[in-house]
């Protein structure tokens, strides 16, 4: 369930638990074993001068689990329902549980862009048509940086703006099995097991069924 529970709206949860138990009626669903991680997340809110609020943690916990098996992940809700406060808890607990020695955690380094701030060309490179002389837009510079960095730190590349048709095709095979980002003028760049592609949307409407 710790999968599938963050995919759910509020009003889909309910009837997800009543499934399993109905399922698997003699089974207890053992805790989420994130003490810790619930502990800093809640020390890193108060850091920042924020209420601890039940939800957010939950929420934490939620982004964190679908991380460790997913290398892109999308945070949908509207403008201040907490997405951008989840995802740098969870980025301030890593911090934490690392300062503390704890094994197994690694601070988190996090670019930031908006894709509908700038052109396709701008986001993933273009040929100059005068010259034939290839440049690297904002995305293939940023991911050419990162995938280039042999170091155990976290790497989150957060897209923070509406999803299209138009720019988010092209991330396809960067959030599928072959984790690569292919550009028009051949080159390939894979992605390590350290980069996580975040995405912070409002709503997925003109995202396609491939996406």
């Amino acid at each position: 369930s710790d999968m599938n529970l963050p995919k759910f709206v509020k009003e889909d949860v309910p009837l997800f638990l009543g499934m399993l138990q109905d399922l698997f009626p003699e089974v207890e669903p053992d805790e989420a074993g994130l003490d810790e991680l619930s502990d800093e997340s809640s020390a890193a809110l108060l850091e920042k001068g924020l209420q601890v609020v039940p939800h957010i943690l939950t929420k934490v916990l939620h982004l964190y689990d679908t991380m460790n098996t997913r290398h892109g992940v999308m945070t949908v809700g509207e403008t201040g329902s907490g997405k951008s406060v989840v995802w740098q808890t969870l980025a301030a607990a890593h911090k934490r549980l690392k300062d503390l020695g704890r094994e197994g955690w690694e601070p988190v380094k996090i670019q930031i862009l908006n894709p509908k701030s700038v052109t396709m060309d701008e986001l993933y490179g273009s040929y100059n048509l005068a010259s034939r002389e290839w440049k690297d837009g904002i995305v293939s510079s940023i991911m050419k940086q990162i995938c280039s960095q042999d170091t155990p730190e976290k790497k989150w590349m957060l897209f923070d703006g509406p999803v299209d048709t138009k720019w988010i095709e092209s991330m396809n095979t960067v959030l599928d099995d072959n984790k690569m980002l292919t550009l028009i003028n051949g080159d390939r760049i894979s992605l390590t097991p350290q980069i996580t592609i975040l995405f912070e949307v409002a709503d997925l409407s003109q995202a396609s069924p491939a996406t």
